[in-house]
């Protein structure tokens, strides 16, 4: 698989840390060349310099994908410095706002800042590179949701004790638009297609998990991690978290020529923790 990516493009939103990395990495080592942005300047240097150390061409980008223009100028300069974009990865995501991880109960503030970035910054992006695609009539589009996206199982979490929060109804929306637009894009010989990670140790549950610790009796003389990893093993008949590099794979697997009469669906990528 060393040569399988050789000469492509590909683009990746909120690819400075965790699954995002963790993408970027499966994809550099199959011969794909980088473009990578996040809202983090900091994390982003750091993986720059940590990707051209070892000859991995990429370049990269503080966007914020809720600005259309941010994430236009960005797509541009990719454009114009490799010539093409060949796979696009929207990951960039938001769980809440500040103070989120303290709160009992959802507040505006954190429906708004998930929608924006979970929703609209998801079009925002397919929009950035579809025409790029559609003038190329080629094109891979793999986006990022989560089994939080999956129908709901009717018992809410430990820490807020309800099912309807703005991360899962965003992921369900993100869902229903991979839908809506391999539809819209299969006669130009796009393939958009979406997967849904199950459980990962990144700062999106570590959140959750203080969550839980502060507002469930259960969890509070327990660490956030072995939180984390009792419901690993309570819900996930692998009994383990996936890490990063498993949902690279898979985008990866979607994002190939092994993949290019799939379309329009949503993958599981949760050790067996929902099974539809």
């Amino acid at each position: 698989m060393k040569d399988q990516f050789e000469d492509k493009i590909v683009f990746i939103t909120g690819g400075a840390r965790g699954i995002g990395k963790g993408t970027a990495e499966v994809f550099s080592e199959r011969g794909a060349k980088l473009a990578v942005s996040d809202l983090d300047g900091e994390e982003l240097e750091k993986l720059e310099t940590e990707f051209s150390s070892k000859n991995i061409e990429i370049i990269t980008g503080e966007v914020d994908v809720t600005k259309k223009d941010d994430i236009n100028k960005f797509v541009e300069r990719t454009i114009s410095e490799f010539g093409k974009i060949d796979v696009c990865v929207p990951n960039a995501g938001a769980i809440g706002s500040s103070g989120f991880s303290d709160r009992k109960n959802y507040n505006d503030e954190d429906w708004d800042i998930t929608y924006r970035v979970n929703v609209k910054g998801l079009v925002n992006t397919t929009d950035s590179v579809k025409n790029h695609m559609i003038d190329r009539k080629n094109g891979k589009i793999v986006i990022v949701s989560s089994q939080g996206g999956r129908k709901p199982r009717g018992v809410g979490d430990k820490g807020r004790g309800n099912v309807l929060n703005p991360y899962l109804v965003s992921k369900a929306a993100a869902i229903q638009f991979t839908h809506a637009l391999a539809i819209e894009l299969g006669r130009f010989n796009i393939n958009v297609n979406t997967v849904c990670p199950g459980r990962l140790w990144t700062s999106f549950w570590q959140k959750i998990a203080e969550n839980h610790k502060a507002l469930n009796p259960d969890f509070s003389e327990m660490d956030p991690y072995d939180i984390f990893l009792d419901q690993i093993k309570s819900n996930f008949p692998l009994g383990r978290p996936q890490e990063p590099r498993d949902i690279g794979n898979a985008i990866a697997f979607l994002a190939s020529e092994d993949a290019n009469q799939i379309t329009g669906q949503a993958l599981n990528i949760n050790g067996g923790n929902i099974l539809d």
